[in-house]
């Protein structure tokens, strides 16, 4: 035997950079996905009221939407157990595909509220099948010493799509062929991203049913919920989750006018300050997940994502407000928020180690957690506001970020699940068996 035999073969590219290589494609379905997911977030509300639709008529269609994302996020999980990731990402993308045709030429084109209602809502069941099924797929196929990386390409596909480069997308598309134009855009760029990351990854256990074969369709179900008590770490996480962003969901309906009223921001310079959050943000997703898989998943979300967020909430208030004006340093302080909340990155390659057996039901568990902040943070403003008014409300957030940091004290990795994932390398098995035999 030569040495050149015995030499194992030099890494890809992808995988020195923390891309499982049978999976890389399926990153870049992802982002091109998520573009076209994001292209209306920042003109479809405005574009509705300037076409008769009322302004809290649009607020209950995005409740109602948002109430579809959370459900169809804790959906992601059994359903690829049952099924498969693969085949849940297929489903999410027609889903999107069938009703974003619908949306648009029963609700939008004839100015039918029940129909835009129906069909909206419905289509919220789709990005995150596609999206979160995609992550089951990663926690199946990548080893754990690679999950924070791999997690943190995932959010930096996601977010790099919704909204970050989606909305940049729609900037340039309607001054040159109009709002509805763009809107169909939006549908080819996500028709595009499904194909590419569903017929280009052959990765083989995407493809396939995930749980054991004698787990019964309601164990899997149940399990997914279940697994919330019987592994209370799992719901520790949730909650985690949802602190996680609910302040940037908060955030979207408070700052615009503390920016524009108090600090003295144009609109434009505060659309510019949003898009450099959301770019230290997807930048720091990435750079967190890899951290992670040196300093450890639990160090970087408790000392980066829980203490940094307690500290860069306030700051991201009181620097802009200490300084009027002064687009520079409410750029840093900008910037510093959405690094800290990208830092929570590492849950999602922590808890598939905290629960090897069930990961796809403890991702489920994240995939809630992540909904439930669409509502819980902007609910957080409506209850409180008249408190304290914004002041107040930067101080509850800086409050549950510090909670978080304690919860997190409780997500070590349980011996049991270490030695399953030892035994189950010494063995050469698959690190994947999907949802308990629970019954």
């Amino acid at each position: 035997m030569t040495q050149t035999e015995i030499l194992p073969p030099r890494p890809s590219i992808a995988e020195r950079i923390g891309i499982p290589r049978p999976l890389l494609w399926g990153f870049v379905g992802l982002l091109l996905f998520m573009i076209g997911d994001g292209v209306e977030a920042g003109y479809l509300a405005p574009y509705l009221e300037n076409h008769g639709v009322s302004a809290r008529a649009v607020a209950l269609l995005f409740t109602v939407y948002g109430v579809a994302v959370s459900i169809s996020s804790w959906l992601s999980g059994p359903l690829s157990d049952l099924w498969g990731p693969k085949r849940v990402m297929w489903i999410g993308l027609g889903i999107w595909a069938v009703f974003e045709v619908l949306f648009l030429l029963l609700g939008v084109s004839t100015g039918s509220y029940p129909a835009m209602l129906v069909a909206y809502t419905v289509r919220g069941l789709g990005y995150p099948l596609f999206a979160y099924g995609f992550l089951v797929w990663i926690a199946a196929a990548t080893p754990p010493r690679q999950l924070g990386s791999a997690a943190g390409w995932f959010w930096f596909a996601f977010s790099g799509g919704l909204p970050t480069l989606g909305s940049l997308f729609a900037s340039v598309a309607i001054p040159v062929v109009g709002e509805v134009t763009t809107f169909w855009l939006s549908l080819g760029l996500v028709i595009a991203g499904g194909l590419v990351a569903l017929l280009l990854t052959r990765e083989p256990r995407g493809a396939a049913r995930l749980a054991a074969r004698d787990v019964s369709v309601r164990g899997i179900f149940f399990g997914s919920i279940s697994i919330l008590w019987r592994e209370p770490k799992t719901f520790v996480a949730m909650i985690v989750r949802t602190i996680d962003t609910a302040s940037e969901y908060a955030f979207l309906v408070i700052m615009p006018a503390f920016f524009t009223r108090v600090v003295g921001f144009s609109l434009p310079q505060w659309l510019q300050l949003l898009s450099i959050v959301f770019l230290s943000n997807i930048l720091f997703n990435l750079a967190s997940g890899m951290l992670a898989d040196r300093l450890g998943h639990r160090t970087v979300v408790s000392i980066a994502g829980c203490l940094g967020s307690a500290i860069s909430v306030p700051v991201f208030y009181y620097v802009p407000l200490a300084h009027h004006g002064n687009f520079l340093l409410a750029a840093l302080a900008g910037i510093f928020y959405g690094a800290t909340v990208a830092a929570f990155v590492p849950l999602s390659g922590l808890v598939p180690q905290i629960c090897p057996k069930e990961k796809a039901a403890a991702l489920s568990a994240l995939g809630l957690g992540a909904g439930a902040s669409t509502w819980v943070g902007p609910a957080i403003v409506t209850w409180f506001e008249s408190w304290r008014g914004i002041e107040g409300i930067i101080w509850i957030f800086s409050g549950l970020y510090a909670f978080a940091g304690l919860l997190t004290l409780y997500l070590s990795i349980p011996t049991h699940a270490r030695e399953h994932t030892r035994r189950a390398r010494a063995r050469g098995e698959d690190l994947y068996e999907g949802t308990a035999a629970f019954h």
